[in-house]
């Protein structure tokens, strides 16, 4: 039973490790938006391509890749999909060396098809990793490391990506920097090598397959739900970018900054979930709740250094963690009641004016947070350990959605204004309410 534990403890830590990894890298691509919009001289529309090329990559390669990793295991996966994230890293430099937008686009599609073979390996890894019982428990704890890469991400972009007004006046393609981007595919190469040679628990990817996940109605409706999920996380933090320079006047640099609270506070909701989701004894929970609470504030006041930052950010925490508590420890209920907060927060950004649209906005993140853990083990409950590989390659191929909503955002935006384009994240966690009420139940 010991052996079985630290097999167990062995696996989660791998796994950790790789969200993390992939999380840093998502993120870091989402903020690239704004940079080739100054370099290039783009459009709203055109710079969300930046999102279109890295998420479209899920609807081409992630089912394939769950039949892949079917084959090859989910350790032969990860190892994959680090491989490819470090041939898109290395191939910036030439893209930067060449001017070209396009050859930007495709390091970033070769870098989003390794997140893919990540993504696709971690999340079914998790779920078999342990009980079913405290599987979203689980997610909630990887998602939160991946988080915390999140919020890490946009800091470091705003520090190598966003210069000064004066410097951004000098933007090309050559400013586009290529150092970050060298750093993280030589880690990604190490950390392969790595893996390969480490002995990690074995999932069998083998089983008894009753019938094609695609006759599974929680299957499907939890894959349009990622859909729904990512494509509304990834478009509000890149509108809200846009948002908050046009209707607050706050510079690039700043704005980037600021959206690092948003990924924040997914991190800080992840957190709540690992154990508000767990079989965690009551009474730790409460000290779980002092501790996640001393992080947002710590995190809130690290971005600009602002003691008030943090007293609110912490503040937002604590009704989140309020929220949590109106799920009851229910993957379904935790799911709808997010759901709910997050369409009517956005609802109000949308409408209202003055400085309370930031705060409000960068709340959205905390809302964000249990979706995609709960959305997939909701959406694969029940299914056989043969059948969970090919279900995720499924519910992967739809976080398409963060390249699809964000690009018709573009459009709302350049057509009639930044403000009225989140009326599509909106009607997404409205589906995402319907999924968990409804959709998640098995038939």
């Amino acid at each position: 039973m010991t052996e079985q534990k630290n097999t167990q403890t062995a696996g989660m830590a791998f796994m950790g490790m790789i969200f993390f990894l992939f999380g840093f890298v998502t993120t870091f691509n989402i903020t690239l938006a704004d940079k080739f919009k100054a370099v290039f001289e783009l459009s709203n529309f055109q710079a969300q391509l930046v999102n279109g090329a890295f998420f479209f990559t899920y609807f081409l390669l992630a089912f394939t890749a769950g039949g892949i990793i079917k084959k090859i295991g989910y350790k032969g996966g990860v190892i994959l999909g680090l491989i490819l994230v470090a041939v898109g890293s290395f191939l910036f430099f030439p893209a930067a060396k060449m001017l070209s937008f396009p050859f930007f686009l495709f390091a970033i599609f070769i870098m989003a098809g390794g997140v893919v073979f990540l993504q696709t390996a971690a999340n079914p890894y998790v779920t078999a990793l342990g009980p079913s019982a405290s599987a979203s428990g689980r997610l909630n704890l990887t998602q939160a490391l991946n988080s915390i890469a999140t919020y890490i991400a946009p800091l470091v972009a705003g520090l190598f990506i966003f210069k000064s007004a004066a410097e951004a006046a000098l933007n090309t393609a050559e400013n586009v920097p290529t150092t970050p981007f060298l750093i993280i595919g030589i880690v990604v190469i190490i950390i392969a090598i790595a893996i390969y040679f480490l002995k990690l628990p074995e999932i069998s990817t083998q089983g008894v397959e009753k019938k094609s996940v695609w006759k599974y109605p929680h299957v499907v409706l939890g894959a349009f739900g990622i859909f729904c999920y990512v494509g509304a996380e990834v478009g509000t933090a890149a509108m809200l970018q846009r948002y908050f320079q046009e209707a607050l006047g706050i510079a690039n640099t700043q704005a980037a900054m600021m959206i690092a609270l948003y990924w924040g506070g997914a991190m800080v909701g992840r957190f709540y979930g690992s154990f508000m989701l767990s079989d965690v004894k009551e009474s730790k929970k409460y000290i779980y709740t002092v501790l996640v609470l001393l992080l947002a504030l710590f995190v809130g006041w690290f971005v600009r250094r602002e003691i008030t930052d943090g007293l609110i950010f912490a503040g937002i925490a604590f009704v989140n963690y309020l929220a949590m508590r109106l799920g009851r420890g229910n993957a379904s209920r935790s799911l709808a009641v997010f759901g709910l907060i997050a369409a009517l927060l956005l609802v109000v950004v949308m409408l209202a004016g003055g400085p309370v649209i930031l705060w409000l906005g960068l709340s959205v993140g905390f809302f964000n947070s249990i979706m995609f853990p709960n959305i997939f083990t909701l959406g694969v409950e029940g299914l056989d350990k043969g059948e969970l590989s090919m279900a995720s390659g499924l519910i992967n191929t739809l976080i398409v959605g963060g390249a699809v909503i964000p690009v018709l955002m573009g459009l709302i935006a350049d057509s009639i204004g930044v403000r009225f384009a989140f009326i599509l994240p909106i009607l997404c966690y409205l589906y995402i309410v319907f999924f968990a009420l409804v959709g998640s139940k098995r038939r």
